[in-house]
């Protein structure tokens, strides 16, 4: 059984001394480029799959209303 706990903590000069890696900026215009290229994926398949849900919807509703049959 554990008789306590300690608990790690920081402060303001822990965190100012703290080194962050940043890339360049030709390297962040890279990964903007490509995020935006994958938004721009993702939009157009959201539109397929919406277009294609409602297709699907068209047909079953012909097809239950008796417009078109199966033969």
């Amino acid at each position: 059984m554990a008789a306590g706990t300690k608990v790690l903590s920081t402060n303001r000069s822990h965190i100012a001394s703290a080194e962050i890696a940043l890339p360049s900026i030709a390297e962040q215009a890279a990964i903007a480029e490509v995020l935006s290229d994958m938004d721009a994926e993702l939009a157009t398949l959201e539109a397929r799959r919406d277009k294609t849900r409602l297709l699907k919807q068209g047909m079953m509703q012909e097809l239950l209303t008796g417009k078109t049959r199966l033969v």
